[in-house]
């Protein structure tokens, strides 16, 4: 289904929302950039950043949650034999 463009478009709004997700999409690259640099940084320290990266996954959840996780992959694990 085609929709219709509108008829009156306020090109200063259209204009103040490009540029903001412009200027956001420009500050989250240079922070990507940042991450890496810390990556880099930790992987010369002689950290695995593979590990640094789970162990940051697992401190944004819940206990209850990393805790579950643990389990089900013991039980996982124990089933297979690794």
């Amino acid at each position: 289904m085609i929709q219709k463009k509108p008829n009156n478009i306020d090109s200063g709004k259209l204009l103040d929302i490009v540029e903001r997700v412009e200027n956001l999409t420009n500050d989250a690259k240079a922070i990507a950039e940042d991450i890496k640099q810390v990556f880099d940084e930790a992987k010369s320290a002689g950290y695995d950043p593979k590990y640094i990266k789970k162990c940051i996954a697992l401190r944004a959840k819940g206990p209850d949650e990393v805790e579950e996780e643990d389990e089900l992959m013991a039980m996982y694990r124990n089933a297979l034999n690794i």
